[in-house]
């Protein structure tokens, strides 16, 4: 197995509300079939998938899914950034579970929860400085 993830599906209630949200962050949405919804990320890809369906190609009752016991995290390149993008994610119809705040490894965070209850942390690392692209590496990638 390669050391990758290709497509991070999240199982939804409400389809529709939930693009919604992720279209208001500012995302866009790629051609799929009815019934999901897919943004192209950088390297993979998130996809809306209604939970019920979810359930079923796994074989187990929707009860046992559950949301937030992960967190997708989102890492931005200046720390004024993190509380800029909470501020959007509330607007959108987040709710904010921890604002932006100092950290003792030296970085900034702050977590919220999109309205299907799925946890984002939004970090800024100075250790792990992005891409060009926003690519993210553990130890940051080189300047220039």
């Amino acid at each position: 197995m390669e050391q990758r993830i290709s497509l991070i599906t999240l199982g939804c209630r409400d389809i529709a509300a939930a693009a919604a949200f992720y279209e208001a962050m500012g995302w866009r949405r790629v051609e799929t079939p009815d019934g999901i919804v897919v943004f192209d990320l950088i390297g993979q890809a998130l996809g809306l998938y209604p939970l019920e369906d979810l359930a079923r190609d796994m074989g187990v009752v929707p009860g046992t899914l559950g949301t937030g016991a992960a967190t997708l995290a989102y890492n931005v390149r200046e720390k004024p950034e993190v509380t800029a993008l909470l501020a959007r994610a509330e607007a959108a119809g987040a709710q904010i579970l921890k604002p932006a705040h100092d950290v003792f490894w030296g970085g900034h965070i702050g977590y919220f929860s999109d309205p299907e209850g799925h946890v984002w942390e939004i970090a800024h690392n100075p250790f792990s400085t992005l891409a060009p692209d926003g690519a993210f590496r553990w130890n940051g990638y080189a300047e220039g």
